[in-house]
């Protein structure tokens, strides 16, 4: 289904029942990366899957805002597109990660739990060698023109050796000209630096909200050594997989997962800072992230 929030029509894979758990994927990818993910979970959860702003089947505007701060106004507002009350689990992975963990530090009277997979939320990380040449202007476009099946696949396995060949093909469905633009806008918006106001933030989140990692340790793109710095009482390390955990070992994750929402303690005791809105706490404007 698709729902409109701001100025995006956004497709919503919604199964399941139980409580609700949102997945929020990363670059190259839509929805259909938890597909197999989402049927071991959804007898028991309610799991929801959106395509984000200008993957798959959503859209976006070309002036589409990729700031932190509006990628967290839009998973917040899809939230209320959906007319989630309760509480809610929150997984990401990749670009999913800076969408979703803006948006729990922003509202996080509505995270219930926090899952993070080979995603990145510091301003000391440094843009692997793909990502250097999508944010540098003209260089970034060729890449993205030269693009096509064989070398898609062949990056997509080299980050992670185990990923079914069907899954990369239904990745690569999607990679079309919207989905191109819309990637180089979103590494050219994301300076590792914005990330400086919001990982101290970050951590004293998940000092109150459980969280749990999960790492697969051959991804090129992310180092093992940051899955410890996301401040989570769990870690788990998965030495034969790559980047796309998720899409590599369903079951295993799926089975963390599970485990970690049904046995994970309640919220530690104490609030946290509910307005994060004053002067002194703000991050950088949007109209002061470098393109």
């Amino acid at each position: 289904m698709h729902v409109p929030v701001h100025s995006v029509s956004v497709y919503v894979k919604d199964q399941g029942k139980g409580t609700p758990t949102l997945f929020l994927h990363g670059n190259p990818d839509s929805a259909d990366l938890w597909d197999e993910l989402i049927e071991l979970l959804s007898p028991k959860l309610r799991c929801i899957a959106p395509d984000l702003p200008g993957f798959g089947r959503s859209s976006a505007p070309a002036d589409f805002d990729c700031s932190l701060e509006n990628m967290a106004r839009f998973v917040d507002g899809l939230v209320e597109a959906l007319g989630i009350t309760e509480r809610m689990n929150l997984v990401v992975h990749d670009f999913g990660g800076p969408f979703g963990l803006a948006w729990a530090i922003r509202h996080h009277w509505k995270v219930r739990r926090i899952v993070a997979i080979n995603t990145v939320f510091f301003s000391d990380y440094r843009w692997h060698p793909w990502a250097r040449v999508w944010r540098t202007p003209l260089l970034g476009e060729f890449s993205m023109a030269l693009m096509n099946r064989r070398l898609f696949a062949r990056a997509l396995r080299r980050a992670s050796p185990m990923l079914p060949a069907d899954k990369i093909r239904q990745a690569y469905a999607w990679v079309k000209s919207p989905m191109k633009r819309m990637i180089l806008r979103l590494y050219r918006a994301t300076d590792p630096g914005n990330f400086a106001w919001w990982e101290d933030h970050l951590r004293a989140l998940t000092v109150r909200i459980p969280a749990l990692v999960l790492w697969g340790d051959q991804d090129p793109y992310i180092q093992k050594r940051y899955a410890d710095r996301f401040g989570a009482r769990k870690v788990v390390h998965f030495p034969a997989y790559g980047h796309w955990l998720p899409a590599e070992a369903p079951a295993k994750v799926a089975g963390h997962l599970l485990d970690f929402f049904e046995t994970s303690p309640q919220e530690a005791p104490g609030t946290l800072k509910t307005d994060l809105t004053a002067s002194a706490d703000r991050p950088r404007s949007a109209a002061e992230v470098r393109p």
